[in-house]
């Protein structure tokens, strides 16, 4: 229901006296004139029945089916009594007898959702809405268990002074708020809440961060400019008492904290991270953003008119220009050499040394900086002057190129991804509002022109246009969108004006989603990231020891001290673990970049590393493998009746069920303007089919089953080989069968081939009939089939498969899917599937298409091996360098390289996998 209507029927519900309706605020009078008799508009109402216990649906207006989401209104226009009364059908409007030219009422505009008061459709309402004065919010419902308490919480909270709407979700835990004075009514919502259930915690909507999880908050890093500080900052938090879980991703410069309380705790955290790395800020997501006396002070001039990347270019550039004049190119006279080389020192690694200062003084030593500080100084010590100055040169320019390396990286995937638009056009009547997106509701009109990307997720209400869906699924042939169809955010319009009508908030669309799992996959680290993080802890104290070893001993023996404290030098420069701590992180975000331009979002670094091991792939047979469309291909008439007869028989008692072969049954029959009886009364048999009722007669539709429960003969019924069946009955007579045909998808028998190049086993796991799934299995090249699975049983079957093979991959997009994605090694969802599946994978496919599979496990396995190709070029470089030290082939400079230098070609590799086909 419109964000309007909803208020407004809740207001009215709200009121004392909830007969008065066609009264409220003195000014409203329904009124039904030139409307036919038995009108169901929500003006006039509607009638059912229903036998007691049974589910029961009814319809809202002409083609509109039950349990259809709203955005299917379009898939056909339909009346309940078909169209006899010589209405004329023109493009989307339905011209009524008796109704004048300009009649905009819900019989003319089945499809359009109208406004109570003043009766127009919503995209052209003007009317003021009683609570208009009201300020509208969402407040989270953290710890919400019950479902019966959350009905008690709204009653109380409906009752309280000033609330004008109140509306509990127990499914998205969400209390949506309409009143005056949110900041008064909230310490009475929390006490009545807490009364009732007492763990629930009452957060307003976006007080947290995009992606941010329940108990979860993002920050923002300001500062870092090292993997291996990071790795430090998260694990001093991780000490904190009142933190969870803490995780911070330097590729994105986020911390994800996962904790009981917020409140107050960034101070807190800010403290701990001053002791390990001085200078890193953090700051709350929404909040990140410079001080505003910064800001004036860096208007003003001075070193703050300068960003941290510029200050630093600005010190390399001057003190390596004093550094190449006094040592390559000898300018500087003999005199004046050793303080153009101290000038030049203090230029490069003054920032460097001040830094070191602090950091001991809070007892922080063995990080890069005091390193590259010592070993310089050292050099210095030896009067190796050159050398010293040469290291502090290319340490401080491979730190730039690798900063800017990462940034760039980071920079383009992020910008592929993030695809949420800032601002909507906001349609009221004929007038356009620009508003920011976050502020648009489920139900306003927005108008899409060409060239705009679609803010939010909706359903096009007006115009018809090619839309560009290659930034969401990664195909580049443009989609037709018209009336009725759903359209994602993120997806760009190219040729054509469009009014679409908001299905989804921002925090909820698509283009939200996406960005989210892409920047929680970077925090979700896989086992090689955490095992190279304690690595690396182990790895520089053994180093500084191995050079201190070797600085004293050797020197003892022979009694060269310069040349052996050199090698040491060299060795502690070595010993810097940012490459190892880089080299694994920056390679699996860029393999969750290289991903998303498929339309392929992993869900973290885990989930590739577990996808590079599978040997077997299961696979959900409808919507998987097949596109999930049942199509009508036939009707088997017996006896005598036609098959418009037989249609329109089972497609009227079809009206009534949700399941897809009923909606395609619905769809052809409207199609072909047939007259649908809707029944008075219905039960589902489980297994078996659907019982309905007019008056005295009885339809069945369903299987052999149903007809043998009912002794009905059904001599002339012939079995399908492949595809489902419909047998229609009315009372003791079999009327004939209606055959459909789910449709395999184009790609389904080459991406199979590819999974079976691969080396990888193919089982289909589905709840059809074994003959229907073998011929499935067969047209598509699958290797095994377990057939007429019951939800429980897949699970079970997935064992049984993971037993004889080893790890084992499912692909589903059903709610039903939803616990065998979640008890399979690596678990993936059709991006058209249900929001449960899509939920519980770990990879979520957004074409839907078969070919994603392979290229998914495929990008999983590239990413990787460059990663562990990363690891293993550092640690070789690093002991090359070492060994050739120790028999003085290895200068200072050649140690820089196995640092920085190494650092950036590992970016470099993994940046790679961007451009790499597969």
């Amino acid at each position: 229901m419109d964000e309007k209507r909803r208020d407004l029927e809740d207001v009215m519900s709200n009121s004392e006296d909830e007969q008065s309706l066609g009264q409220f605020d003195g000014n409203i009078q329904w009124n039904y004139e030139n409307h036919p008799e038995g009108c169901t508009c929500i003006r006039c109402g509607h009638d059912h029945s229903h036998e007691e216990g049974h589910i029961h649906s009814h319809t809202h207006g002409a083609g509109y089916k039950p349990g259809e989401e709203k955005d299917n209104y379009g898939d056909h226009h339909g009346h309940e009594n078909g169209c006899d009364r010589g209405e004329e059908h023109r493009g989307h409007r339905h011209y009524v007898d008796g109704h004048p030219d300009d009649c905009q009422c819900e019989i003319c505009y089945p499809h359009e959702d109208y406004c109570d008061i003043c009766s127009e459709s919503l995209a052209n309402c003007t009317c003021r809405m009683p609570d208009a004065e009201n300020v509208k919010r969402v407040y989270l419902l953290k710890n919400l268990g019950c479902a019966n308490c959350a009905a008690k919480m709204e009653r109380k909270i409906k009752e309280l002074p000033g609330v004008t709407y109140a509306n509990i979700s127990f499914v998205t835990r969400q209390l949506r708020l309409s009143a005056k004075d949110h900041e008064e009514l909230l310490p009475m919502i929390r006490q009545i809440c807490t009364s009732i259930e007492s763990d629930v915690e009452i957060i307003p909507r976006g007080a947290g961060a995009i992606g941010s999880q329940e108990g979860s908050r993002v920050y923002m890093v300001e500062n870092l400019d090292c993997a291996n500080c990071g790795a430090k900052i998260e694990d001093a938090l991780n000490k904190m008492p009142e933190i969870k879980e803490a995780v911070l991703t330097y590729t994105t410069k986020k911390l994800k904290v996962s904790a009981i309380n917020h409140d107050g705790l960034l101070e807190k955290m800010q403290a701990v991270v001053d002791k390990v790395e001085d200078g890193v800020v953090l700051k709350d997501i929404d909040g990140a953003v410079f001080d505003p006396s910064i800001e004036s002070r860096a208007k003003s001039g001075g070193i703050l008119s300068f960003s941290n990347e510029q200050r630093s270019l600005i010190e390399i550039v001057i003190g390596g220009a004093v550094f190449i004049a006094a040592e390559w190119l000898e300018v500087i006279p003999e005199e004046y050499h050793i303080y153009a080389l101290i000038i030049a020192y203090v230029l490069l690694g003054g920032r460097i040394v001040f830094t070191v200062l602090k950091n001991i003084a809070k007892g922080n030593v063995f990080d890069e900086n005091f390193l590259m500080t010592v070993a310089t100084l050292g050099a210095f010590a030896i009067k190796a002057w050159e050398e010293a100055i040469c290291v502090m040169f290319f340490y401080r320019l491979g730190e730039f190129f690798e900063a800017r390396a990462v940034k760039k990286n980071h920079g383009q995937i992020m910008d592929a991804v993030d695809m949420r638009s800032e601002v909507v056009n906001l349609l009221i009547g004929e007038e356009v509002n620009v508003i920011p997106a976050a502020d648009a509701n489920i139900g306003d009109i927005l108008l899409i022109r060409v060239g705009d990307r679609i803010p939010l997720d909706g359903v096009v209400i007006d115009g018809e246009s090619l839309l560009d869906t290659s930034p969401v699924t990664g195909e580049p042939v443009p989609v037709k969108k018209g009336f009725g169809d759903e359209v994602v955010s993120g997806c760009v319009n190219t040729s054509g004006m469009l009014k679409i009508r908001v299905e989804k908030i921002l925090e909820e669309s698509m283009a939200t989603k996406i960005l989210d799992y892409v920047e929680n996959a970077a925090a979700s680290k896989p086992q090689i990231d955490r095992f190279i993080t304690r690595f690396a802890r182990i790895y520089t104290p053994f180093v500084v020891f191995a050079a201190i070893a070797t600085a004293v001993i050797p020197s003892l023996i022979t009694g060269e001290w310069e040349y052996w404290i050199y090698t040491a030098l060299t060795f502690l420069i070595i010993s810097c673990p940012c490459a190892l701590v880089l080299s694994v992180p920056i390679a699996f975000f860029s393999g969750i970049g290289a991903g998303s331009k498929f339309g392929i979002l992993f869900k973290g670094g885990a989930a590739m590393e577990a996808l590079k091991n599978v040997v077997a792939v299961s696979m959900d047979k409808t919507g998987t493998v097949t596109k999930g469309n049942f199509v009508l291909q036939e009707v088997i008439k017996a006896n005598s009746h036609t098959e418009e007869e037989i249609l329109s028989v089972c497609a009227g008692a079809e009206q009534v069920s949700t399941h897809p072969i009923a909606v395609s049954i619905v769809n052809v029959a409207t199609e072909r303007n047939l007259i649908l009886n809707r029944p008075e009364k219905f039960e589902e048999i489980a297994g078996e089919g659907l019982i309905t009722y007019y008056g005295k007669d009885r339809v069945l539709c369903g299987n052999a089953k149903l007809l043998d429960h009912f002794g009905i003969d059904y001599t002339g019924y012939t079995e399908v080989i492949y595809g489902s069946e419909v047998l229609v009955a009315k009372n003791s007579e079999y009327l004939g069968q209606l055959l459909i045909n789910d449709t395999i998808k184009d790609d389904a028998k080459a991406s199979v081939e590819a999974l079976r190049k691969q080396g990888l086993v193919t089982v289909m796991l589905t709840g059809d009939g074994q003959k229907e799934a073998n011929a499935v299995a067969e047209a598509a090249g699958i290797d095994e089939v377990r057939a007429k699975l019951l939800p429980q049983d897949k699970l079970n079957e997935l064992n049984q498969v993971r037993n004889k093979y080893g790890a084992v991959m499912f692909v589903g997009d059903g709610i039903n899917d939803a616990p065998v994605l979640a008890g399979a090694d690596v678990g993936a969802a059709m991006g058209s599937g249900a929001d449960a599946a899509i939920g519980a994978a770990d990879v979520v496919f957004m074409t839907s298409e078969m070919k994603a599979i392979p290229r998914a496990i495929k990008i999983a396995k590239a990413t990787s091996a460059i990663a562990w190709q990363n690891v293993a070029f550092a640690l070789i470089v690093k002991v090359i360098i070492m060994v050739a030290g120790l028999f003085g082939y290895a200068s200072m400079g050649a140690a820089v390289f196995a640092d920085t230098g190494v650092s950036l070609l590992c970016v470099l590799h993994s940046v790679s996998i961007l451009y790499k086909k597969v």
